[in-house]
């Protein structure tokens, strides 16, 4: 299929020694007519600096309230291959595991009944088929669900859970972050198939502090691996790192709380009551050092990008969580507690206002307390800026109010 639409700007993108997206698309406009207009509006856009989609209304599949984004062209005149182009969102699998001949019959279907695009993979994680008309998005649903797949999460719902590859390949894992994002998955289909929330929420489990799914930053609720022992120490690879490099300028110095020391006669020392998890000193030297062997994780909650208030990190809501022991009784613990979160976040939260901004709006001290945890010193991220404390069995007593 011959080219129809002039690509100047696009065309500038293709140089250089990186591999292009405008490269990627050209190949699918080869065979696909609605990809080769893509190339023509994107085009437009970047002339006239404006985004020509526009959302014209719901779309689905039956019984399903999300795992489809409608997208339609506002210019379906001139681009009549995507008068509509929307994505579908497909449930990954854990950990993004996946053969070949699996990954061959998921292009096959897009190839088939959409634009041929992909997006490996959404930031929420699912895989996203770019480019299907409404009148097709059944026979695609069904053709995933045969091979086994089903829709992630979009809208006002619980997101697509999504994780690290954990203990399936990763020597610094605390916990099992592949098993534990399934459960939850298979857990909450309602949740994510179903929009019944103000607005979304995303679970992400790290199964050590590296934290390689960003979950600190982007997850309403994360899932951190920790380890509540010593750091495990190998003394000789500790000397054989220091004949390498400047284990003062490169590992003690970087230390967050300052906890390490080191010195040839003494070797390594490390105060474990005040390290922090960072990873860091492990990162550097891992032949020297090893998490500990009482493995858990950390749960914490509130993060978002940017929207109305901001971007936001989130806050420690569990130190420690003895995370393989909750996965004897499938998790019922952690399960129970995501249901009181949402329960309060149903009672007092607004239209799109995420966990976070809720609990910042609310006060953490109202939150804790109404889904039944302890107020603990790891919850303080920072300092209170009024010096002033109304406890509050005097506030009952009436005391204090002068």
């Amino acid at each position: 299929m011959s080219k129809k639409h002039k690509t100047p700007l696009l065309d500038e993108l293709k140089k250089g020694k990186w591999p292009s997206f405008v490269r990627e698309i050209e190949r699918a406009a080869e065979t696909s007519e609605m990809t080769d207009d893509l190339l023509g509006q994107v085009e437009q856009s970047y002339e006239e600096k404006v985004v020509h989609w526009k959302h014209g209304g719901m779309v689905g599949v039956k019984g399903y309230g999300s795992g489809i984004v409608g997208r339609f062209s506002d210019s379906p005149e001139k681009y009549p291959g995507i008068k509509e182009f929307h994505t579908v969102r497909i449930n990954q699998p854990s950990g993004f595991f996946y053969t070949s001949d699996i990954l061959r019959k998921i292009v096959d279907i897009g190839e088939k009944h959409a634009s041929s695009l992909f997006n490996f993979h959404g930031s929420t994680g699912d895989i996203q088929l770019l480019g299907a008309k409404t009148a097709d998005l059944e026979t695609i649903f069904q053709e995933y669900t045969k091979l086994g797949f089903d829709l992630g999460g979009s809208g006002s719902a619980l997101r697509t859970p999504s994780c690290c590859v954990g203990m399936a390949r990763c020597e610094f894992a605390n916990y099992d972050a592949m098993h534990a994002c399934n459960s939850i998955t298979q857990a909450f289909q309602d949740e994510m198939h179903r929009p019944i929330f103000n607005y979304k929420f995303k679970f992400k489990f790290s199964a050590c502090g590296n934290d390689c799914t960003a979950s600190i930053a982007r997850a309403d609720l994360s899932v951190i691996g920790t380890w509540k022992d010593d750091i495990r120490i190998d003394p000789e690879m500790v000397k054989d790192y220091a004949k390498k490099f400047d284990l003062h300028k490169y590992v003690i110095d970087k230390c967050p709380t300052k906890c390490m020391s080191y010195s040839a006669e003494e070797g390594l020392k490390i105060e474990n009551s005040n390290c922090s998890r960072c990873m860091h000193c492990i990162n550097t030297m891992p032949k020297a050092l090893r998490p500990g062997t009482k493995g858990g994780a950390t749960i914490l909650i509130g993060s978002k990008a940017p929207m109305v208030s901001g971007p936001r990190l989130s806050m420690v809501l569990v130190p420690f969580y003895d995370i393989e022991e909750d996965a004897k009784n499938n998790y019922k613990w952690f399960k129970d507690l995501i249901e009181k979160i949402w329960e309060f976040w149903d009672e007092y939260g607004v239209s799109r206002e995420r966990i976070g901004e809720l609990i910042q709006r609310v006060g953490v001290g109202n939150f804790i307390e109404s889904i039944g945890l302890e107020p603990l010193p790891e919850m303080v991220a920072s300092p209170r800026g009024n010096p002033f404390v109304l406890y509050e069995e005097y506030a009952e007593a009436g005391e204090g109010q002068d």
